[in-house]
């Protein structure tokens, strides 16, 4: 049976899932360490292909710690300290917050499935010995920021242990307590409770280099000096059996791995001793044999223990985790930041789904009050440019959520300009602000921020005019930002290709002079809606352009209420304006076809009456292709 065209025959995905043919990502990442001082490098190799690894961003702070991944995101402990930073396997980028550990320990192994990470062991901080006693198994849900909590606890308290999972269990093997220990331990990811004795350790010392395939548990080398490949296999209880070896000790390094091949990070160099290795070394975990170079780091480092893949074994194929049960990403959920409520400025946050018609209902709330602010968003994560805090005053503060989270806001960075009433949009990858207000006036500067990698925003170049209040909006390729105040309301549409950096470029103009109203997009269709013409009029106008050409705009029909200041939020099909003010509140969300022509229809309405807001979407035009 052919799939072209189609979605998998159940029976063909499994017949490839168990001959390992239909993959996951191919990405592993190796993070942080030392190179003999502590290092911010996070580097990532292609597991399917050998070669050299690349650049992929930094540490939020340097050091060593333990990694473990899905196959969306990688988290990384540090020695001595709470914090978790976390990476998105599918970009390059800097790490942000995820939470923190339960108590600061060091040399600890970690274990993931799809689903859940689990650290453990270590020894207490801030002596080495006779503080190796640590037993402590805490857990994290991976798709959800937050802390560890308990799990329970092993049978010996011990650090530096070799770790792996497959789907269902996860073992921890060997270790140090002020001597080597060969027990080896295993744990149910998906429940709590203590650990159960699975074997012995015979291969290893503590600290080896890890893998792991869907069956089996690959320890390498190990202090103080073994150059030994033992396995144990996860659905047998039994004890470690050799498989083959490296051409050198490797130890204190990290792991990566594919369904087939494991990739060990050689850790601490043979010569001069103690120094950091570039060495990559491979094996294939089907057949059993020696490592054979596989290439090396952009920069030599040990202690960087772990596993983080996109495709290890632990990582159920064809599977993907679901970041909740009522929530799936790219679905048309839509964000509305703060802004004038009832009972003044807001920190309130609202939510409601394009696809659905509905009132929004409570999501969070954002770090500070505020209004006048602006949005963009990626697939996963919405940011906002916080705007007035509370009132009209300037600021540079950025800050963002998960759209799956439900919560609210941290903090992301901070703009390259103090400022409000600015416009939004965003790729895929790259989120942009243009213009706002100034303490002289306005400005023409744009900023632009990767999304995946909270920090300060980027210099992008200058609009064609400074202005403040614009609308926006963007596809994959363009963002365009009409109208607003220039010191008298503009009728000027600007365009820039996100993914450069330069000056923007005149598209057309508006049908009338105006700010501030919203605009919004499918991939090939942007929308502006309502606005102030600077005379008193407030109106209920609907505007559109083709985003790919240049040009005026055109009547695509009213909004059922004439207003401005409005949020948005849309999918490749719908679009919503939500809120503003006429000049009264109004908690109205309004609705679209995009690809047709009209006049909007009810949608339902805002949790209150909202203007001077923004919106952000999970699905909207940058996000399509």
């Amino acid at each position: 049976m052919s799939n072209s065209g189609k979605v998998w025959d159940i029976r063909e995905a499994y017949k490839l899932r168990r001959s390992n043919k239909w993959s996951l990502g191919s990405r592993g990442l190796f993070i942080g360490g030392q190179d003999p001082s502590a290092s911010s490098v996070i580097d990532f190799i292609n597991l399917n292909h050998t070669g050299n690894a690349v650049d992929f961003g930094d540490l939020a702070t340097a050091g060593n710690g333990t990694q473990a991944s899905n196959s969306i995101r990688a988290i990384k402990s540090k020695i001595n300290e709470t914090p978790i930073n976390y990476v998105t396997m599918a970009t390059k980028g800097n790490s942000a917050d995820f939470g923190d550990m339960i108590d600061s320990y060091g040399a600890d192994s970690a274990v993931a499935t799809n689903t859940r990470a689990c650290y453990v062991g270590g020894y207490a901080v801030p002596t080495f010995s006779p503080g190796w006693n640590i037993n402590r198994i805490q857990y994290v849900n991976i798709a959800t920021l937050g802390n560890m909590a308990d799990f329970g606890d092993l049978t010996q308290g011990r650090a530096n242990q070799g770790s792996g999972a497959d789907t269902t269990r996860g073992i921890f093997s060997g270790g140090y307590n002020g001597g080597y220990v060969n027990n080896t331990d295993f744990i149910t990811v998906a429940s709590t409770g203590n650990a159960t004795d699975f074997g012995d350790a015979n291969q290893n010392g503590y600290a080896p280099l890890v893998a792991n395939s869907p069956t089996k548990l690959f320890c390498a080398g190990g202090q103080p000096g073994a150059t030994g490949i033992g396995i144990f296999t996860f659905s047998t209880l039994g004890n470690q059996v050799k498989w083959g070896d490296l051409p050198v000790k490797g130890a204190q390094g990290a792991g990566s791995a594919s369904h087939t091949r494991g990739i060990f990070q050689m850790g601490e160099a043979t010569s001069p001793i103690g120094s950091a290795s570039n060495r990559l070394e491979s094996i294939s975990m089907t057949a059993t044999g020696n490592s054979t170079d596989f290439g090396d780091l952009t920069v030599g480092r040990q202690d960087t223990y772990g596993v983080a893949a996109q495709g290890h074994g632990a990582l159920e194929l064809g599977f993907f985790p679901r970041e909740s049960v009522t929530y799936m990403p790219g679905s048309g959920r839509t964000l509305v930041f703060g802004g004038n409520r009832s009972g003044g400025d807001s920190l309130n946050i609202d939510m409601f789904q394009v696809a659905t018609l509905g009132n929004a209902s409570d999501f969070g709330d954002l770090t500070k009050i505020n209004d006048n602010n602006a949005a963009c968003s990626s697939l996963t994560r919405g940011i906002c440019d916080i705007g007035s805090v509370p009132s009209d005053s300037l600021n540079t503060h950025i800050q963002y959520l998960e759209f799956q989270s439900q919560g609210n806001s941290s903090d992301f960075g901070d703009a390259t300009v103090s400022t409000n009433r600015r416009a939004g949009f965003s790729s895929v990858t790259r989120g942009v602000f243009a213009g706002g207000k100034v303490p002289s006036g306005q400005t023409n500067v744009i900023d632009y921020v990767t999304m995946a990698a909270v920090g300060n925003a980027t210099d992008f170049g200058d609009l064609t005019v400074a202005r403040q209040e614009a609308k926006s909006f963007s596809s994959s390729v363009r963002g365009v930002v009409g109208g607003g105040y220039t010191g008298s309301y503009s009728n000027v549409i600007d365009y820039v290709t996100i993914a450069s950096t330069s000056n923007a470029t005149d598209f057309g103009d508006l049908t009338s002079a105006d700010q501030p109203g919203a605009g919004l997009s499918n991939s090939t269709r942007g929308l502006f809606g309502g606005g102030d013409d600077g005379g008193g009029t407030i109106d209920d106008e609907i505007q559109y352009v083709t985003i790919a050409s240049t040009g005026n705009t055109t009547d695509f029909g009213d909004l059922t209420q004439a207003r401005n200041k409005m949020a948005n939020g849309s999918t490749e099909t719908r679009g919503c304006f939500a809120g503003g003010q006429s000049p009264t509140l109004r908690n109205t969300i309004d609705f679209v076809t995009i690809a047709s022509t009209g006049n909007a229809s009810d949608f339902g309405d805002l949790a209150d009456t909202n203007s001077r807001t923004s919106g952000a979407s999970d699905a909207h035009g940058g996000l399509q292709a």
